[in-house]
């Protein structure tokens, strides 16, 4: 197990709630910055101005600007910098390397202090919130959750929409600025924050940074949000729609007592648990359904709305009312029997934030829950409210279902939560798996397995991954990520997280791979019924497939088959010499036969336009440009080329074309190929305009490299690409991909040699080649272009 974390809260003079986390295992630092203020503390005059004033926080400061300026700082470093404006909270949230993150910070506490609000700034930031309401609006996903909220009372801020727009944001408007003023300073002061800070750092060295830059604020004291009306009123629900596949239970519910997050969190947990006796396996057993997701959509001040999301095996009002009788015969039971579990969820908490990475810390701690413990009537209290009476919607006539017969039961103790002593093991290495030995054995470890089958079967895919869902909870209970993924011919397993409970993992999924149960074999051929992705996750989804120009032909259910003809290559890294013989013993279950070397993907030429069809009216388009070779040299350059262009790309066409929402590049691995990917969904251009501009951008690329400080620039990638200090789930796939390419254990080594000999000569020939209209490129969109 990880040591353990250790926690500090305290206040700073200026009234800053701050809460510092200790970690020595962790490789990064993250903060995460909490202001009790969203979207439903704006006049209902202005919709939007609590989302509009979280983007101007970014635009910078006088202080810092252009490339100093956080985002562009955080992206130089290989970090993560985001926020997000809910109803009641805005969070603002980084991750660095530990060598920066002191002036990450102090970017961060500096923008949201000083921010720079000038007309122009405004005028062009509403267009793109502009853009992302346009994308929002048009989302199937979200179109359905306003409509779900309908049925709440007509003054409860929960049924509008506040993304904001041009027409909701009238910046030259003398109101709006004072509003807009009178928002900030009311909010954004000390007294309405909660700063928390995850590092490896000691608490010491914590409560510096925190008292350094959480002083750049202005002194103030909490201010009382305004309570909510209530969420239903007496008048007539509307009746749902049972016949749709995916069904919706939602409760609204009221006057609850302090611990309501906790006591939602503890009900969730148990509601999606898949464990035998359960809810979800009860239901799938019986085949009423594909899948559930209980969730908290929405909670402040007494107030929680709970959605219970169901995939319907059968489109029938019957299998609904089934459904609808079995969850709340479930509760009954739960309601009465749910005590014992109180110990096992305190398990599984302190678990989870033993392995959390440092964002996830930060995150958790800055949310300003009561961290005192779980009471018993809170959960009655929550409990006693999931009632018909509740309900958003009337559920529709149909046959009674008497489900009290049902042979509920409570989950079993987490089995992988236990520490268990390995069986003693001498197991030969074999011959498809490469252990490696660049990342430390410190706890954590990884496998990766590559399956190369002789044909594509997407159906056997998507019923092998439905099997491993309940095994996939359960490790991550435990601190272990079970993924299950498929592109082309090639199915993957990768199992990262705490070292000691990984092989039994293996065994179970592997287990379910071989011998799947009669249920599982039913399920093949099921359509998928997942929601609509919007475009651009669409086709970030798809694009394996197409990049390996993968066509689907016969497909079959022989399991059996499939595993003979597959061949499979692994890579595992993080263990022990004991824990070695233990993973080898329990991988010699491992179907197929050894691949003795992995072979690298083969790489594009010339220019290919692939599409991915969708319903929306907006266009999405990636551009992914592969290194013209598998040699580490073109490697290098590419990803300084990355380096380079990630933040004047975004610059250029969200900023200042206002393009769209969604705009990045970066430097990605597709299906084993390692290359360059642009995307773009806009609202306004088609897809021969976004081609234009990522085009044009590619051609100024000589000019980004003759203005760059080029060594500064290479320093900086190559502290971002050194693997001890990332975490070890990074940077243990990096070492998959590099062993996909065919690289062997030096390397990491190697990597950073020809980062350090890069030539600015060179860089400038391979920049006119990648501009060239013959580079190799694959362009994926959802309408079609120019080639």
């Amino acid at each position: 197990m990880p040591n353990p974390i250790r926690q500090r809260s305290l206040t700073l003079p200026n009234g800053l709630n701050v809460v510092l986390v200790s970690a020595p295992r962790l490789k990064r630092c993250a903060a995460a910055l909490r202001v009790a203020a969203g979207s439903h503390d704006v006049s209902a005059r202005w919709p939007g101005l609590a989302h509009f004033l979280e983007h101007l926080f970014f635009l910078g400061t006088e202080r810092f600007t252009a490339d100093e300026k956080l985002m562009a700082f955080v992206q130089r470093h290989g970090g993560q910098v985001n926020a997000s404006t809910r109803e009641r909270t805005t969070d603002f949230f980084i991750e660095l390397p530990r060598a920066v993150f002191p002036d990450g910070l102090e970017r961060l506490c500096e923008m949201l202090a000083h921010p720079r609000m000038t007309i122009p700034d405004q005028l062009r930031e509403r267009e793109v919130l502009h853009a992302e309401f346009i994308a929002w609006s048009r989302d199937n996903a979200s179109r359905d959750r306003l409509k779900r909220l309908q049925p709440l009372s007509d003054l409860h801020p929960l049924r509008g929409f506040h993304a904001g727009n041009r027409f909701s944001l009238p910046v030259p408007r003398q109101a709006f600025q004072d509003a807009l003023q009178n928002f900030y300073r009311r909010f954004y002061q000390a007294g309405q924050m909660t700063l928390s800070l995850a590092g490896p750092q000691s608490l010491e060295e914590l409560e510096e940074l925190a008292t350094q830059s959480g002083g750049y604020f202005a002194r103030g004291s909490r201010v009382e949000q305004h309570r909510p009306p209530a969420l239903l009123t007496d008048a007539p629900k509307p009746v749902g729609e049972p016949d749709q596949r995916r069904m919706h239970l939602t409760f609204a519910c009221e006057g609850l007592p302090p611990g309501q997050e906790q006591a939602a969190a503890f009900l969730c947990t148990w509601m999606n648990d898949g464990q035998a006796g359960g809810l979800v396996a009860e239901l799938r057993e019986r085949r009423l359904i594909e899948s559930l997701k209980a969730e908290v959509m929405y909670e402040f001040a007494g107030q929680a709305v709970i959605d219970i999301e169901i995939a319907l095996a059968t489109m029938t009002p019957v299998a609904s009312s089934h459904v609808s009788s079995m969850v709340f015969s479930w509760l009954a039971f739960f309601n009465s029997r749910y005590r014992p579990l109180f110990d096992e969820y305190s398990r599984l908490e302190q678990r989870r934030l033993a392995v959390s990475g440092a964002l996830s810390l930060a995150r958790h701690f800055s949310a300003e829950t009561d961290q005192a413990g779980l009471p018993n009537d809170t959960v009655d209290a929550l409990l006693n409210q999931f009632t018909p009476l509740t309900m958003l919607q009337a559920e529709a006539e149909s046959p009674p279902y008497n489900a009290s017969s049902v042979d509920w039961r409570l989950p079993e103790a987490n089995p992988f939560l236990k520490q268990t002593t390995p069986v003693a093991a001498t197991s030969s290495d074999l011959p498809g798996l490469t252990f490696s030995e660049a990342l430390p054995a410190h706890g954590e470890a990884t496998l990766c397995l590559r399956w190369t089958l002789a044909a594509a079967q997407p159906m056997l895919a998507r019923m092998l991954e439905d099997s491993l869902k309940p095994l996939m909870a359960q490790a991550s209970q435990a601190g272990v990520t079970l993924a299950f993924s498929a592109y082309g011919r090639f199915w993957q397993l990768k199992i990262s997280g705490l070292a000691e409970p990984l092989p039994i993992v293996l065994e179970q999924a592997l287990s379910l791979f071989v011998q799947p149960d009669a249920q599982t074999l039913a399920r093949y051929g099921a359509p998928a019924n997942d929601p609509a992705l919007i475009p651009i996750r669409q086709l970030l989804k798809t694009l394996p497939d197409h990049y390996l120009n993968n066509v689907v032909t016969q497909q079959t259910d022989d399991l059996p088959q499939v595993w003979a003809e597959a061949l499979w290559t692994g890579f595992a890294t993080g263990f022990t010499p004991s824990a070695r013989n233990v993973l080898s013993h329990a991988a010699r279950r491992i179907p197929g036969l050894p691949e003795l070397s992995a072979h690298a993907t083969p790489l594009a030429t010339g220019t290919r336009w692939e599409i991915e069809p969708s319903e929306s009216a907006e266009v999405a388009l990636l551009m992914f440009y592969p290194t013209p070779s598998h040699a580490l040299d073109d490697e290098a350059t590419w990803r300084l080329f990355a380096q380079l262009m990630q933040a004047p790309f975004y610059q250029r066409l969200r900023v200042e074309m206002q393009l769209g929402y969604a705009v990045f590049s970066g430097f990605r691995h597709v299906a084993g190929a390692a290359g360059l990917l642009f995307g773009v969904q806009s609202p306004s251009a088609n897809a021969t305009q976004l081609v234009a501009h990522i085009e044009a951008f590619i051609e100024d690329l000589p000019t980004l490299i003759n203005a760059a400080d080029l060594p500064a620039q290479v320093k900086n990638l190559q502290a971002q690409l050194e693997t001890a200090d990332m975490e070890h789930s990074q940077a243990a796939e990096q070492l998959w991909q590099a062993h996909l390419a065919g690289h062997g254990s030096d390397y990491s080594a190697r990597l950073q040699h020809s980062l350090a000999h890069l030539q600015h000569v060179a860089l400038l020939e391979a920049a006119h080649r990648l501009a060239q209209p013959d580079s190799a490129r694959l362009c994926l969109s959802n309408r079609p272009g120019p080639f």
